[in-house]
């Protein structure tokens, strides 16, 4: 594999990419190096042989490029998202599913070192909407979460989404998750579009959990929709939020482009947030 190295910086900023393991997305991706590397995946990858496959890649990259390997649980089965939340009696298959692609990740995890990541809520309101009242549903995610967290050894990560039972920025949920200290992944987007656009209380919750979050998506919004545009193309706030990531956390920048062959728009998130940090930090030294 060819090596195109690029230019270190000074700061917290990481590169990180993201692709299915199909081969084209993995040479597309690794041809830069990234710091992390994270696995898209779906229903179909946890069939025995396609598993086999996916083993196959997480080796390869840590073998040629990094050791820090992500594998991201499939977001949807048969039309469903992959909520906690899920009902083992009124959503009977995907809640199986949900369990036992969650337990062939973990063994694979601690196989091989690498960390899960799993939603802690996904879905919309029809999910939700099940249950008696937002706090029973809370209840019930994170008890999920917790058994999930004891028997992960430390390979699992547990990313927001915009749903009232598992999103970041009511400082009432963050309070429980920060009592459960459970080990998070943050979408800037998620938080932005769950706060509907604000700013202020974006800010509030990712210094809330900033102790907690060991892995970023880095995405921009413009507040109302899942909509992954790439950093600068939103109304986040990057300056601001900047100063605020986690330094001990890991990113990767989660804004596709038109076919999943290519990573232009990873990339210039990549440059655009660092070169923000290197004006902060050079704007800091002419202050001194």
């Amino acid at each position: 594999m060819a090596k195109l190295v690029l230019p270190a910086c000074p700061g917290k900023v990481r590169l990180g990419l993201k692709a299915s393991d199909q081969p084209e997305q993995l040479l597309n991706r690794l041809q830069y190096r990234p710091d992390v590397f994270e696995f898209f995946t779906s229903p179909a990858d946890f069939e025995p042989a396609a598993f086999k496959e996916l083993k196959t890649a997480v080796k390869f990259v840590q073998a040629n490029v990094t050791t820090k390997v992500i594998i991201h649980h499939p977001m949807n089965y048969q039309g469903l998202h992959l909520d906690q939340l899920l009902d083992p009696q009124r959503q009977p298959e995907a809640y199986q599913f949900l369990q036992s692609s969650t337990a062939q990740l973990l063994d694979l995890a601690n196989d091989l070192d690498v960390r899960v990541l799993v939603h802690g809520g996904y879905g919309g309101s029809e999910l939700l909407d099940q249950y008696p009242s937002v706090s029973e549903a809370r209840t019930v995610v994170f008890s999920r979460l917790d058994e999930l967290v004891r028997q992960a050894n430390g390979h699992v990560i547990i990313e927001n989404g915009i749903t009232p039972s598992f999103m970041y920025g009511d400082p009432q949920l963050d309070e429980m998750i920060i009592q459960h200290h459970l080990p998070l992944v943050c979408d800037l987007s998620h938080v932005f579009i769950g706060l509907h656009g604000d700013m202020g209380l974006t800010m509030l919750a990712l210094k809330r959990l900033r102790p907690l979050i060991q892995h970023y998506h880095l995405v921009d919004s413009l507040g109302q929709q899942h909509d992954s545009l790439p950093l600068g193309h939103g109304l986040i706030d990057w300056q601001r939020v900047l100063p605020m990531l986690n330094p001990k956390a890991t990113m990767i920048y989660e804004v596709p482009d038109e076919t999943d062959a290519t990573c232009a728009n990873m990339l210039s998130s990549y440059h655009y947030l660092r070169n923000m940090e290197t004006r902060l930090i050079e704007g800091g030294r002419h202050g001194e």
